[in-house]
């Protein structure tokens, strides 16, 4: 049905029926002081045309750079088959309704997807997603806190290695119910979280929140931490990538017993960068905690002619209307970006997802390699990576980053508001799609860059030099 906007007499007329004198009155609920007068980063009204023009321009912008950021976000390449497929209309405007059982073709999908999912994580069971790899983590908290009948502790530990963005968003959904998160310090020399830190970690805990690879790229000793972590009657979270658990050893498989949840971001599987979003967040566990799973599982069963169908199972209806009763407040999941997962798994298959895991890890590796020949650079960390890596500048990181954008580069990130702690720190990412070429073309720009960054410090020097001997 067409948009048809409310006239001025339509608002009068609506606010004098209920008896309201502007529409600023029906928010009096909220404080004064809480209550925002304008928004002057907020433009006016954009025509049509004017909006697509201003779209089109922003993603020429994101295009046309060589990037070289990761931090959770991950350039790959996507078949065109992925996105061919799941813009279909029986995927693209595809939802399940309550009455799911009606949407046989989606539940099978779903279906696929948490075979996969759980197959990758090497756990006995999947969900059908959850907004993003942040929100995953918090509800893994929350069902952690449930599930761990061996405490009744409410502290969880979480390394200062997994994502800063990621902390940030269980504090605010967790911090409220009586949660207590308690971040672990990383060893400085490797990046990683050692058993010796966790030592001085006194007090029991719900569970022990394991990043592979961690914010720095680094791989942690998840063998020994998932040991640990059970030895103190904890339940273990891994937080992964999972593209790498196609090359690195799965979290159902860490340690003596395996980790009891994996969660983490899925826009790694074929879900394209696309400007900043959107994603979707996975959640396996193992069998034994499903009870506590939050969204919806789907299960393979027979109709009474034997013939295979597909239905929502292990949750009760409050899951969905009754939010006392439920495990969650998820309501919905990123069903079109699960979608596509499940065609770019299907694809690529376990050798497929293995290759273009070890083409990441080569890429990653050669980039480290070359960049260490640029004098004043050092990677920050020692030991094994994935992915990506922390580099030491000899220059301030805003500088030298801008200095690359001039070349169409997009540097990595600056780690100056997140971890002060390492001095001039920039953190940088290669996968699948940087050939040597781009490598060499980084090194040959950040050495030009690092040398303008230092030429414009001597300058601002000279300038304040000025300045000062003429007051």
């Amino acid at each position: 049905m067409p948009f048809i906007p409310h006239t001025e007499k339509d608002i009068k007329d609506m606010l004098s029926t209920i008896g309201v004198a502007k529409i600023e009155d029906l928010f009096d609920e909220i404080p004064a002081n809480l209550r925002i007068k304008e928004l002057p980063a907020i433009p006016e009204g954009l025509t049509e045309m004017e909006l697509a023009r201003l779209m089109r321009e922003r993603a020429e912008q994101d295009l046309s750079a060589l990037c070289f950021i990761g931090a959770g976000a991950y350039e790959h390449h996507i078949p065109a088959a992925v996105w061919e497929v799941t813009s279909r209309g029986e995927f693209l405007t595809a939802y399940t309704p309550y009455q799911a059982e009606a949407s046989q073709g989606t539940l099978q999908l779903l279906y696929e997807y948490q075979t996969m999912m759980a197959s990758l994580m090497a756990l006995d069971v999947s969900n059908a997603s959850l907004y993003d790899g942040a929100s995953a983590l918090a509800e893994a908290i929350l069902m952690a806190v449930r599930a761990n009948r061996q405490t009744k502790s409410q502290r969880i530990l979480i390394p200062q290695t997994v994502h800063p963005h990621y902390r940030h968003v269980v504090k605010t959904i967790v911090g409220q119910q009586g949660i207590e998160i308690v971040e672990v310090p990383f060893d400085p020399k490797t990046g990683t979280t050692t058993l010796a830190i966790l030592q001085k970690m006194a007090g029991e805990a719900a569970a022990f929140v394991i990043p592979q690879p961690n914010f720095f790229g680094a791989l942690e000793d998840v063998d020994a931490l998932t040991d640990w972590a059970h030895q103190q009657k904890a339940l273990v979270i891994g937080v992964v990538n999972p593209l790498a658990m196609s090359l690195l050893k799965a979290p159902g498989e860490w340690g003596q017993t395996g980790a009891d949840i994996a969660c983490g971001e899925g826009q790694p599987l074929g879900v394209p960068l696309a400007s900043g979003g959107p994603y979707y967040g996975f959640l396996c566990c193992k069998k034994d905690i499903v009870r506590q799973l939050p969204g919806r599982i789907v299960g393979r069963t027979v109709d009474t002619d034997g013939k295979q169908g597909f239905v929502l199972t292990l949750q009760a209806r409050e899951q969905h209307i009754r939010r006392a009763k439920a495990t969650s407040n998820i309501c919905t999941n990123q069903g079109l970006l699960v979608t596509a997962s499940t065609i770019y798994m299907s694809l690529m298959g376990p050798k497929g997802l293995k290759r273009i895991a070890e083409a990441c890890y080569h890429a990653a590796h050669e980039l480290r390699e070359k960049v260490k020949t640029i004098p004043g650079v050092e990677v920050a960390f020692t030991g094994p990576s994935f992915h990506e890596m922390v580099l030491r500048l000899p220059k301030p990181v805003d500088a030298v980053l801008d200095e690359l954008a001039k070349y169409r580069i997009q540097g990595g990130l600056s780690l100056q508001k997140t971890y002060p702690q390492i001095e001039n720190g920039l953190l940088v990412c290669a996968t699948e799609t940087k050939t040597s070429q781009d490598i060499n073309e980084y090194v040959e720009k950040l050495k030009l860059a690092l040398n303008h960054a230092s030429h414009a410090s001597h300058n601002e020097k000279k300038t304040v030099t000025i300045k000062a001997e003429g007051v």
